[in-house]
């Protein structure tokens, strides 16, 4: 009877989980349905003009990828006036190899962007990791500020920090790796904090025993242990990164954001194509890769 007894908490506890549980689902499915309605009832929610005839003319245009002119592409192809004069001839396989290779360049920028910037993204993240996670005892004033820290970089969208950095240090990657470093310190501090706040305390408890100061404890106690998930933390915020720096160029901190931009200003959906096809393949390799680093760790 004591057994049945000494249950009854548990299940209890279940029931009050699963009614909670409904509530924040309930409370969710409301937030949509005020969602849904508000856009309707401002109207913004219309599919313009014709929505359906520009979705299978752009959807046409996508099918067909520049990249395929390399090979296919009018060597000859004339450009007339509305009264018939020709105006000029070009040669679309020479125009599509110098676009390619323009694109080659703008990927590698990048990369070289995300690499970078992630790079210091961690760097900045870790210092403000040790301070937030909640096992190592931090100052709590200090514990504080560098949580503020994190939270206020993670709420600023790189595009943001891109903008302001274009106009402090000028075009280019600079204001890009900057832009992807200080928003990504914020995941970076929090994955790291939450990897630290999961160690084993025993070590680290032996390790501050034999009189080891703050920085003995890192290097002997935690760092050998939370490696593995910050090399796993970092490849997926690289990951991330390069998926993000691809849009960067739109604010003119280089990359392949500045040829997006061109394209989808002058309605060149095939380059567009193009240039998101490169986009997946570079995302699709850094996966690739970073499974087989993560699976060498286990």
């Amino acid at each position: 009877m004591s057994r049945v007894a000494g249950m009854a908490p548990p299940v209890g506890r279940a029931e009050g989980g699963r009614l909670a549980f409904l509530a924040l689902g309930v409370g969710y499915l409301l937030l949509i349905t005020v969602c849904v309605w508000s856009f309707a009832a401002s109207g913004d929610l219309s599919g313009g003009r014709n929505p359906l005839a520009n979705l299978q003319k752009t959807l046409g245009e996508f099918a067909s990828p520049s990249f395929l002119d390399l090979w296919f592409g009018n060597p000859r192809l004339e450009y007339r006036s509305d009264d018939g004069s020709l105006l000029r001839v070009e040669d679309r396989r020479s125009v599509e190899a110098s676009f390619l290779a323009e694109l080659a360049q703008a990927s590698w920028t990048t990369v070289r962007i995300a690499t970078l910037g992630s790079l210091l993204g961690a760097l900045l993240g870790l210092p403000l990791a040790l301070l937030t996670a909640r096992n190592l005892g931090a100052p709590r004033a200090a514990a504080w500020l560098a949580k503020a820290a994190l939270d206020a970089a993670r709420s600023i969208h790189t595009l943001v920090f891109g903008l302001v950095l274009v106009g402090i240090v000028g075009l280019g990657p600079t204001a890009g790796i900057l832009a992807i470093a200080l928003h990504s310190s914020g995941t970076y501090g929090k994955l790291f904090a939450e990897s630290i706040e999961s160690l084993d305390m025993a070590a680290i408890d032996a390790v501050r025993g034999v009189g080891a100061d703050p920085l003995q404890v890192f290097f002997n106690a935690v760092w050998p242990s939370v490696l593995p998930q910050f090399v796993s933390s970092h490849l997926y915020v690289w990951e991330f990164n390069i998926r993000d720096s691809t849009i960067l160029g739109i604010v003119g901190a280089g990359g392949l954001g500045l040829l997006i931009s061109e394209a989808t200003a002058l309605f060149q959906w095939g380059r567009l194509s193009t240039i998101l096809i490169v986009v997946v393949l570079l995302v699709a390799s850094f996966d690739a890769l970073s499974r087989r680093i993560r699976k060498a760790l286990l």
